[in-house]
């Protein structure tokens, strides 16, 4: 987790330099309107639950679609048993990993970790062996990202003076001391986000921080596998704990399927670059991303306000 932007002097969030960066102030404001847009619908004062469900289950539907398993909606929304086969099983643990993210903030406030070796626990469900629910240690290499490929819907947006995705490269998944020691860090990012700050401190905004931690949980790989789906639940908590999305009604993994496999590895290789450019050009996929997945709940909303849904 680095980037070469400085942070000035007097600023305790190490974080908040990145919410300055050239279109990353201006996306992630486009975002935050279309997010209070999506909260003040009128349908959000009397079904705002229902929304919230339906927001999960879309959410994991397009969370494991990423991973392979590309379901319809409506054969997520009727199953029952998701023991069958490896695609039944890892839409299973989207699912409860969308179900139970919200209940999980207590512990993440104080003691993130704990919470990241719950949800690969939930992501992969009655599986056993010594690797679930901790790090992998030496020896134990990781699952490949992206290897599936899900084709864009909607077009990556970029800025004219940051380089093309096409420019990064996602480097490998860094030793396990490496991982070990970047995870304490980020942990310690996060406790020091509680409690009282100072009228004049700046910091760095939600999505922001959402960011940050879903590509630093991708880049580092953390598990043995199921690291997208962990990495994508986490950023879910992120939006809820720091009062973005408190309800969980905008599921950004709609709008990261819409955007592709490929843009979103690309993008995910700006981060792991470490470089302001990079950093931006992730930041900026994940704003894009979520406000699709405001896209979808205000789609939702309406098909409510109809007596469609």
């Amino acid at each position: 987790m680095s980037t070469s932007t400085p942070s000035p002097s007097g600023s305790a969030d190490p974080l908040a330099p990145l919410g300055e960066l050239p279109g990353v102030a201006e996306a992630v404001a486009e975002a935050r309107r279309a997010v209070d847009r999506l909260y003040g619908h009128r349908v959000m004062r009397r079904r705002a639950d229902e929304v919230t469900a339906e927001a999960a289950l879309r959410g994991a539907r397009a969370s494991a679609a990423l991973e392979g398993a590309d379901w319809p909606l409506e054969e997520v929304r009727r199953r029952t048993d998701y023991s069958q086969d490896p695609d039944a099983r890892l839409v299973g643990g989207a699912l409860r990993l969308s179900v139970e993210a919200g209940q999980l903030l207590g512990t993440w406030r104080h003691s993130p970790l704990q919470v990241l070796a719950r949800l690969h626990l939930l992501a992969v469900g009655d599986a056993t062996g010594p690797a679930v629910g901790r790090p992998r240690q030496n020896g134990e290499p990781s699952e490949e990202l992206f290897r599936h490929q899900v084709v864009a819907t909607e077009k990556p947006e970029t800025r004219p003076d940051t380089p093309p995705l096409s420019d990064f490269s996602l480097p490998p998944a860094p030793p396990v001391a490496e991982v070990s020691a970047r995870l304490d860090t980020l942990a310690d990012l996060l406790a020091s986000r509680g409690g009282t700050k100072h009228p004049n401190e700046r910091t760095a905004p939600a999505l922001v921080v959402a960011a940050v931690v879903h590509g630093e949980l991708m880049t580092l790989r953390p598990f043995v596998n199921a690291n997208g789906l962990v990495a994508r639940a986490a950023q879910r908590i992120v939006l809820i704990a720091e009062g973005l999305d408190p309800k969980a009604i905008c599921p950004m993994e709609v709008g990261l399927a819409e955007l592709g496999t490929d843009a979103y590895r690309a993008a995910l290789a700006g981060y792991g670059s470490g470089t302001a450019e990079g950093m931006t050009t992730w930041i900026i996929h994940c704003a894009q991303a979520l406000r699709l997945g405001v896209r979808e709940s205000t789609a939702v909303c309406e098909a409510m306000q109809r007596g469609m849904a």
